[in-house]
C-alpha cells in the first residue's frame, strides 16, 4: 500500500533514533493510512487516506 495520503499529501518522514549516550541511528514514521471507499466528483473511488483527513471530514464517505 502507498504510504501517503491523497487528500493532505503526508507521507513517511525520517530522522534518528536517539539513544541515552546519544547514538544516533535511521528510523522512519509512517502515516496511519487507510483504504476507504468514499465519493469524488459524484463517483465512488477507493482512496488512500489518512485517520487525521478522515476524522477531521475532509472525505464524503456517504454511499
Amino acid at each position: 500500500m502507498a504510504n501517503y495520503c491523497e487528500i493532505c499529501g503526508k507521507k513517511t518522514t525520517t530522522g534518528m533514533n536517539v539513544s541515552h549516550s546519544h547514538l544516533k541511528t535511521k528510523r522512519t514514521w509512517k502515516p496511519n493510512i487507510q483504504r476507504v471507499r468514499a465519493k469524488v466528483d459524484g463517483k465512488v473511488t477507493r482512496l488512500n487516506v489518512c485517520t487525521r483527513c478522515l476524522r477531521s471530514g475532509k472525505v464524503d464517505r456517504s454511499l
